[in-house]
């Protein structure tokens, strides 16, 4: 056990969408980002204007091999070690490992394994499964100071354990990645809108309202829509769904703000308890993993 002292919780959306997506967890002081899909530039740039340039990172949790996600993890990786003057690890499951594009390899790579916890300096992680067509997708929830703040983007449908973790945060970031009627009136071929909307797609308006009802979010506090689609949503119809997901789970007092590609959004805070002991990880594993189906390696971003 050890103690975090009596401070803000931030989460910072630095871009959400087909062309990059990059999320800051921690405080003032520390944090670790989920994912890297955007430029190093503009992951640097977007932290100093949401006034986080002092904030050291401590990790990077990538939760699967599109680029959108993770292109910018060998040049982020060079310049946090000139920064930090040591490297900064890049955690992700071996599936994701094994499907980065040789361009995005960073140095120091540690393993990340579903349904158990881990230390990322005075972080406590979870991953879990999630279903997308990559080779081991995960999402992430941070606990910092028993403040729980999660990223549940890139799946196709919610599941039991996506609604059990979901209920579980104060602050959550949770896919709106398109209208139904729009993705199916819209430019996408027939192939692609078929992948979109699969089970292991993205998550739709009604899908990702379902799982914040199903999810119960007494708990929650901040609520993002993140990874809109350009082409195939709008940020009123995804708030509309997700007032509508808000008022059927009887959830009250919740803020939610919509994610953007071009707009860094935040920070959203939220005050630790003081004093409050934190436990070292304990490694368990959760039920009902979903096992993605195979692509190849070299597959990068597919969807908007």
């Amino acid at each position: 056990m050890h103690a975090l002292q009596h401070q803000d919780v931030i989460v910072a959306s630095l871009a959400s969408g087909s062309r990059g997506n990059s999320t800051y967890i921690g405080t003032e002081k520390a944090g670790v980002l989920v994912d890297c899909g955007l430029s190093t530039r503009q992951i640097l740039n977007r932290m100093d204007e949401l006034g986080l340039s002092d904030a050291q990172i401590r990790g990077v949790l990538i939760t699967h091999e599109h680029s959108d996600h993770v292109g910018a993890a060998r040049v982020l990786d060079r310049t946090f070690q000139k920064l930090y003057g040591r490297p900064v690890p890049f955690y992700m499951t071996q599936g994701t490992r094994a499907g980065l594009h040789k361009q995005c390899v960073p140095t120091t790579i540690l393993p990340v394994t579903s349904g158990r916890t881990f230390q990322v300096g005075d972080f406590l992680v979870e991953a879990w499964t999630v279903p997308h067509d990559t080779l081991d997708p995960v999402a992430y929830a941070v606990n910092v100071g028993g403040v729980r703040a999660g990223v549940i983007t890139d799946l196709g449908r919610t599941t039991r354990l996506v609604e059990r973790q979901l209920g579980s945060l104060d602050i959550a970031v949770l896919e709106f990645n398109h209208d139904f009627d729009m993705l199916m009136q819209g430019p996408y071929p027939i192939r692609l809108k078929q992948r979109v909307k699969g089970a292991h797609g993205h998550l739709s308006n009604a899908q990702a309202a379902q799982a914040i009802e199903r999810g119960g979010t007494e708990r929650l506090k901040h609520l993002v829509l993140a990874h809109l689609s350009d082409d195939n949503n709008t940020p009123e119809a995804a708030m509309e769904a997700a007032q509508e997901g808000l008022h059927r789970s009887a959830c009250r007092g919740v803020t939610v703000h919509v994610a953007s590609q071009q707009i860094p959004l935040g920070p959203l805070r939220i005050r630790t308890p003081r004093n409050l002991r934190v436990p070292r990880p304990t490694p368990r594993r959760t039920a009902a993993v979903v096992t993605p189906p195979t692509v190849p390696p070299a597959q990068l971003s597919l969807f908007g």
